[in-house]
């Protein structure tokens, strides 16, 4: 029987692959499981996970992850909201405005995020005194509850207004939006509908892909919640993490594994609803 001979610049590619493949996993295996070593190791011998049992059990701890995770999601509905309808408008009813659109949702890029925060306190500071009593200061403070900051999930949304942007302006790009919703019309269902069951099912990767972007960012921002003064859970780890290595060391590693959690979650609930679709 003939054996199948693999051209040799192929199996070079799968060399190549697997070189780069391994380079990457020893680059960000090694550097985590020297982490995961060192917040375990006790100094008597042994091994102990002190660190981990008194940092779940850290007051706080509970408080600031749901803090962030509600921020996250809060910022996921606010964003597709503003910027589904805003994309598809513009794709339908306005091709020429789309340029105008990019260039708006990507002027976060070149605004640093420590001068957007200070742009945003010099705003909540504003105010003269006569504006004490007015519904106008009242919301001013309400969006600065620590509870919920509102103000923050408006920062949120600025920043990762250009990442969902591109996520979704991809998605788009591979679906003729306009010949589906035609097609939809023309069989009796209102733009709505024509939107609801038949664009946004195609575009289920984008959307994926835009809110595990945004997430992502959320969870991980620290420098606009540690100026304003709020403890996500960011700024929780890094202000209880000072008070030892070992400390330290377990926050980031229970830091990677929530963020981590989050997406994979996601992810899988992505892929089995592009699973069900299809059967």
């Amino acid at each position: 029987m003939a054996q199948l001979k693999i051209p040799a610049p192929l199996s070079r590619l799968r060399v190549g692959r697997g070189l780069v493949l391994l380079i990457c996993g020893v680059y960000f295996a090694v550097p985590m499981a020297a982490s995961l070593f060192f917040s375990i190791d006790d100094y008597h011998g042994g091994f102990t996970f002190h660190a981990y049992t008194e940092l779940l059990s850290a007051p706080g701890f509970l408080d600031s992850l749901y803090l962030s995770l509600e921020l996250a999601g809060a910022t996921v509905v606010v964003l597709l909201l503003v910027l589904v309808p805003a994309l598809l408008a513009a794709r339908l009813g306005a091709p020429r405005l789309r340029p105008v659109v990019e260039v708006m949702c990507s002027l976060p890029l070149v605004v640093p995020v420590v001068a957007l925060t200070t742009g945003i306190v010099g705003v909540l500071r504003w105010g003269p005194d006569y504006f004490a009593n007015s519904p106008f200061f009242q919301t001013f403070v309400a969006i600065q509850n620590p509870d919920f900051p509102v103000v923050l999930l408006i920062a949120y949304v600025l920043m990762a207004l250009p990442f969902a942007y591109r996520a979704l302006d991809g998605g788009l790009r591979g679906v003729d939006v306009v010949t589906l919703v035609e097609a939809a019309r023309n069989c009796g269902a209102s733009y709505p509908r024509a939107v609801l069951s038949v664009v946004l099912p195609n575009l289920r990767s984008a959307l994926l892909s835009a809110s595990v972007l945004t997430v992502a960012l959320v969870l991980g921002e620290f420098t606009t919640a540690s100026i304003l003064g709020f403890q996500p859970f960011s700024v929780w780890i890094n202000t209880y993490g000072k008070t030892d290595g070992q400390m330290s060391v377990a926050v980031s590693m229970i830091s990677l594994m929530v963020v981590w959690i989050v997406l994979l979650l996601m992810s899988a609930l992505g892929s089995g609803r592009r699973k069900s679709a299809r059967s």
